[in-house]
């Protein structure tokens, strides 16, 4: 295995990781609520009484953020190793699983471990597996 260094941004993903930590602790201590997007998406398509209102503002900031760091930074190429038949195909996949396992990876990976949430690990554990698998079979299984 060969590390691209030029494309290696450990800074950038460390701080990026730590401020996701820092959102999800501080909307489930000033919330009481789990930072998951699915359950924020899906409560936008069952809204309870006072509900909508931050649901939209958190969906707002999370397209806002790109357009914001487009502004700053500058526009970024996107690369994507793969056709559109399987984007379409894996987001149907991801769009099942986070159905199938009541939450997406965002809620379980990092708001359900970090409550210890026994579920939560199974599941993270699960959908890292296929992604390992998928991954070993996309590239040196069937050579693609």
């Amino acid at each position: 295995m060969m590390i691209d260094w030029n494309n290696f941004t450990p800074w950038a993903s460390l701080s990026g990781g730590v401020l996701l930590g820092l959102a999800s602790a501080l909307f489930i201590l000033v919330n009481g609520r789990i930072l998951g997007i699915s359950g924020i998406i899906g409560g936008l398509f069952r809204p309870k009484s006072g509900d909508v209102g931050w649901r939209l503002s958190f969906m707002l900031g999370l397209l806002a953020a790109p357009l914001l760091h487009t502004l700053v930074a500058g526009p970024t190429a996107a690369r994507i190793d793969a056709g559109w038949v399987t984007v379409v195909i894996a987001g149907l996949l991801v769009g099942v699983g986070t159905r199938y396992g009541a939450g997406c990876t965002s809620g379980h990976g990092v708001c359900g471990l970090s409550r210890l949430s026994p579920r939560s690990l199974v599941a993270t554990l699960a959908f890292m597996g296929a992604g390992f698998l998928t991954v070993f079979l996309a590239r040196h299984a069937l050579g693609s």
